[in-house]
C-alpha cells in the first residue's frame, strides 16, 4: 500500500480537534494564552467589572461580528434576539455601561453584510414598491431635521436619530435576505419563543417577586417607582424596558397566534398555539397599560374585516360578548379594574390630562411647520436641552411626539407613509394565491394595525424590541407578495413547458 493511500485512509480530524492538537498544544500558544489570562486579570482587578465586561464583549464579538456578516440569516436572528434582552441586561450593570452601543453595532454589521452581498447580487428590484420608497422619504426626512433652525440641540438629534431613522435600514435588509418561508417559519417561532420568555418574566415578577437586582433598579430612581406603582400595585414589565412594550408585545404576539391557527398545522400545534395566546393575554393584565386592552378588539374587528366568513363571524359575536362581560362585570380585582377603565376614558386622570397636554401644545405644532427638532422631548431633550420649553413637555402619544419634534409636515408624511404601509399589506393579502404566505401577511397586517393604534395613546416605535417587530412585519409583508410571485412565475414556466410538451407530441 503506497503512502498516499496509508494517509487517506487514516480517520481524518475535525477542526476543533485539528484547533486543539495542532495549534493550542504549541508553547507559543501556550505562552500567549497564559500572558493573556494573566493581564486580563491584572487589568480586571484595577479597573473593576467595567473592563471585563468589555473583554467579554470583544472575545465574543469578534466572531459573532464574522457570523452576522457572513451568514446574515444567522445575524437577523442574534439581533432580534439582543433586542429582547438588552434592557434586562442592562438592570444589574452599572449605568455608565452604554449596552446601547451593541445595538448599534449590531445595526451596522447588518448593514454592511447587506451591502457586501448586494454588491455581488445586485438585487435592487426587491425593493421597487411604495412602502421601500415611503422608508427613504421618511430616513431623508428625518436626516433633514439635522438643520432645523427650531432645534436646542444638535446632540438631541444624534442621539435620536439612532433608534428613529437609523433602524428603519433594517427594513431593507431584511426584505433582501429574508427569501423562503422556512425562514419567515424560524423567525415566528424565535418571535414566539422570546416572548413566552417575557411573559414568563412577568408572572415571576407577578406571582414570585422580582429579582435583588431588579428591586435594586427599580429602588434606585424614586420617579421610576412612582410612575410603576399605582393604586398600590406595581405595574410588570418583565424583561422589556417598561410596562408599555411589555404589554404591546404580547399584544403582538397573541395576535401571531392569533393568526396562526388559520394555518394548515396539526392539532396539537393549534392547542399550544392557543394556550401561548391566552398565557400572553393573561399576563398583559399585569402591566396595568390601558392602552393595550383596546387592541384585541381593534384586531379582532380588522381580521373580521379581512377574512369574514361565518366561522369568523360566530367568533367576532362571542369575543364581542365576553368583552362586554369583562368591562360591566363587579370585580376586586386592580388589574381588571384597571382593564375596564380603559373603555371608559372620559374617567380616566391620565387620559384627560394627556387631553390638556395636546391643546396646550397645539399652537406651537401649527406654527413650527417642522417642529422643534428631533429628539427635542423627552430624555434627550432634558438631557441636552433642559432649559427649552420641549424638554418639558410629556409627548405620551407618538403622533404627539412626532408632531412636535418633527412639525406637522412630518406628522402628515408619517401618517401617509403607516397609510401606505396598511394599504400594501391589505391589497397584498388579497392577491396572495399561496394560502400559508397569505396568512402571514394577515399576521403582520394585524400587528402593524394594531400598533398604529397603540401609537396614539402610547409611543409605540421608540423602544427595542417593538420598533424591530414593526419594520420586520412591513419587511415580511413585501416579502410575501415577492414569493408568492416566484412561486407563480415557476408554476406558470411549468405549465408551458407542459404544453410545449403536449403539443410536440
Amino acid at each position: 500500500m503506497s503512502n498516499d493511500q496509508i494517509r487517506n485512509s487514516a480517520p481524518k480530524k475535525t477542526v476543533w480537534e485539528n484547533i486543539i492538537i495542532y495549534k493550542f498544544s504549541r508553547p507559543v500558544v501556550l505562552i500567549f494564552l497564559l500572558l493573556s489570562s494573566l493581564a486580563a486579570s491584572y487589568l480586571i482587578a484595577k479597573q473593576g467589572m467595567v473592563i471585563g465586561i468589555l473583554m467579554l464583549i470583544l472575545i465574543v464579538g469578534i466572531p459573532l461580528v464574522y457570523a452576522a456578516v457572513s451568514y446574515p440569516k444567522l445575524g437577523i436572528i442574534l439581533f432580534i434576539t439582543t433586542s429582547f434582552f438588552i434592557n434586562f441586561l442592562s438592570r444589574p450593570l452599572p449605568d455608565d455601561i452604554p449596552l446601547g452601543v451593541v445595538m448599534d453595532a449590531l445595526t451596522g454589521i447588518l448593514i454592511l453584510g447587506f451591502f457586501v452581498k448586494q454588491k455581488n447580487e445586485k438585487r435592487w428590484d426587491y425593493f421597487k414598491d411604495p412602502i421601500s420608497y415611503f422608508i427613504l422619504a421618511w430616513l431623508i426626512y428625518n436626516l433633514f431635521e439635522v438643520i432645523n433652525p427650531a432645534a436646542a440641540s444638535v446632540l438631541a438629534w444624534v442621539f435620536t436619530v439612532r433608534t428613529v431613522a437609523v433602524l428603519m435600514l433594517l427594513y431593507y435588509v431584511f426584505v433582501f435576505q429574508i427569501r423562503s418561508k422556512d425562514y419567515i417559519k424560524t423567525l415566528f417561532k424565535l418571535l414566539l419563543i422570546l416572548e413566552f420568555i417575557g411573559a414568563l418574566s412577568a408572572f415571576q415578577q407577578e406571582n414570585i417577586g422580582f429579582f435583588p437586582f431588579e428591586t435594586r433598579w427599580l429602588n434606585a430612581d424614586p420617579l421610576r417607582v412612582s410612575l410603576l406603582f399605582i393604586n398600590g400595585h406595581m405595574r410588570k414589565f418583565g424583561i422589556f424596558s417598561d410596562p408599555v412594550v411589555f404589554a404591546y408585545n404580547m399584544v403582538a404576539a397573541s395576535l401571531l397566534c392569533l393568526s396562526l391557527l388559520f394555518t394548515n398545522i396539526r392539532t396539537y400545534k393549534k392547542a399550544i398555539l392557543v394556550g401561548l395566546m391566552c398565557f400572553y393575554l393573561t399576563v398583559m393584565l399585569y402591566s396595568g397599560t390601558r392602552a393595550s386592552y383596546v387592541l384585541i378588539p381593534a384586531a379582532v374587528g380588522m381580521l373580521a374585516i379581512l377574512k369574514f366568513n361565518k366561522k369568523i363571524l360566530v367568533f367576532v359575536i362571542g369575543a364581542g360578548f365576553i368583552l362586554a362581560f369583562l368591562i360591566k362585570v363587579p370585580t376586586s380585582n386592580a388589574s381588571l379594574v384597571r382593564f375596564q377603565t380603559a373603555f371608559n376614558p372620559s374617567k380616566d386622570a391620565s387620559f384627560n390630562v394627556r387631553a390638556e397636554n395636546q391643546r396646550r401644545i397645539k399652537p406651537y405644532i401649527l406654527s413650527h411647520p417642522i417642529g422643534g427638532g428631533l429628539g427635542s422631548v423627552g430624555v434627550w431633550g432634558q438631557r441636552f436641552a433642559p432649559n427649552s420649553y420641549l424638554a418639558k413637555f410629556p409627548p405620551d402619544s407618538g403622533y404627539v411626539r412626532v408632531a412636535v419634534e418633527m412639525g406637522w409636515v412630518g406628522l402628515l408624511l408619517f401618517c401617509v407613509f403607516n397609510f401606505v404601509v396598511l394599504q400594501r399589506g391589505i391589497y397584498y393579502y388579497y392577491i396572495i394565491k399561496d394560502p400559508e404566505l397569505k396568512t402571514y401577511c394577515m399576521a403582520m397586517v394585524l400587528i402593524i394595525f394594531t400598533l398604529d393604534i397603540g401609537n396614539y395613546p402610547q409611543q409605540a416605535f421608540v423602544q427595542y424590541p417593538t420598533n424591530i417587530l414593526f419594520y420586520l412585519a412591513m419587511a415580511i409583508i413585501n416579502v410575501t407578495m415577492r414569493l408568492d410571485k416566484q412561486k407563480n412565475a415557476v408554476q406558470q414556466r411549468l405549465r408551458i413547458n407542459l404544453y410545449a410538451e403536449i403539443i410536440k407530441k
